[in-house]
């Protein structure tokens, strides 16, 4: 039984066998008559525009997935600059402050080699820009050598203002653009002299001026320094820039003028200041006051002078006046 299932088996692969053989034979045959062949180009015309869409399709897809990764590549690169010239830009600002900040130190540095008086650098801390009053804090105080009286200086002999309250660590500076600043002026050309008052919210005035003195646009003025007799000093020490004349006004009227001046310090943008820690204007210490009595023992007085005359002794009470 199973040798008769096997034998209809083999019968069965023999038949396909040769009838594939026999359609293989008869395809090879026809397909070269004329007829299959311009079957064949019909075809292969009439699908060619298919074809090469499709083919442009499949570049463009690889155009653009090349372009994407190209594009983010880019993306990257460019993150990466910005980054980079951020920091370059950052450190360029820091060179640039640190450069400032070199020059302003210089220039006091400079200016306290070759001053007079002994002085102190400070930083401004603190501003106070009110309606009614400029002043500054420093950071600098009373265990730095600062009192109240010291004059304050920046780059240049420019004059800032006076210490009128000072701590440990601390001082604040009325600017002589305060309203309740007064400094003596001088005109450099004709040592005029005025009042140099404080006008908010950063401009001055230097009123009373003699009217018959000639005022010049771009005048510097200066402190004055006037010490006068009894060994009175002025608060401000000699020849310290105020500023410069931008305007004058005139009237015929009058009897003096007055000019309007731009500080020569810019006092609403300052950093750092030097202050005068040894000049000491006003009364001197008492035991520097002159006199002009003198002791009447011996000699002769010059004129002027008058003997010293001693103060009556208070009585000591009497016994009787002892209860």
């Amino acid at each position: 039984m199973s040798a008769i299932f096997a034998n209809r088996i083999a019968r069965r692969r023999a038949i396909a066998f040769v009838a594939l053989l026999a359609t293989s034979l008869v395809l090879i045959a026809v397909s070269g008559s004329r007829a299959v062949v311009d079957l064949q180009n019909g075809i292969g015309f009439a699908f060619r525009p298919m074809e090469g869409a499709l083919r442009g399709l499949g570049q463009n897809l690889t155009s653009m997935a090349a372009a994407l990764a190209e594009i983010d590549q880019l993306r990257l690169e460019n993150e990466a600059l910005r980054a980079e010239n951020e920091r370059i830009r950052t450190e360029n600002r820091q060179a640039e402050e640190l450069r400032r900040e070199n020059e302003l130190l210089t220039g006091l540095l400079q200016l306290r080699n070759g001053f007079e008086y002994e002085t102190i650098a400070a930083s401004v801390i603190g501003r106070d820009s009110s309606e009614v009053q400029r002043r500054i804090t420093l950071d600098r105080g009373t265990s730095d050598g600062i009192a109240i009286g010291d004059v304050v200086i920046a780059g240049g002999g420019a004059l800032v203002g006076r210490v009128v309250e000072a701590g440990p660590t601390v001082s604040t500076v009325q600017l002589i653009s305060d309203s309740a600043s007064t400094v003596i002026g001088q005109l450099l050309t004709s040592a005029a002299t005025g009042e140099v008052v404080g006008q908010l919210p950063a401009s001055l005035l230097m009123e009373n001026i003699d009217s018959a003195v000639t005022v010049a646009l771009g005048e510097e003025v200066v402190t004055a320094g006037i010490e006068i007799a009894g060994g009175i000093r002025s608060p401000y020490p000699k020849g310290l820039v105020i500023g410069r004349v931008v305007d004058v006004r005139r009237d015929a009227n009058e009897i003096v003028q007055t000019a309007f001046l731009e500080p020569a310090a810019t006092l609403d943008r300052l950093e750092y200041v030097l202050v005068i820690l040894d000049y000491r204007g006003g009364l001197p210490p008492p035991e520097e006051q002159p006199t002009d009595c003198q002791p009447s023992e011996g000699g002769t007085l010059p004129d002027g002078e008058q003997p010293c005359i001693e103060a009556t002794p208070t009585p000591a009470p009497s016994a009787s006046a002892i209860p």
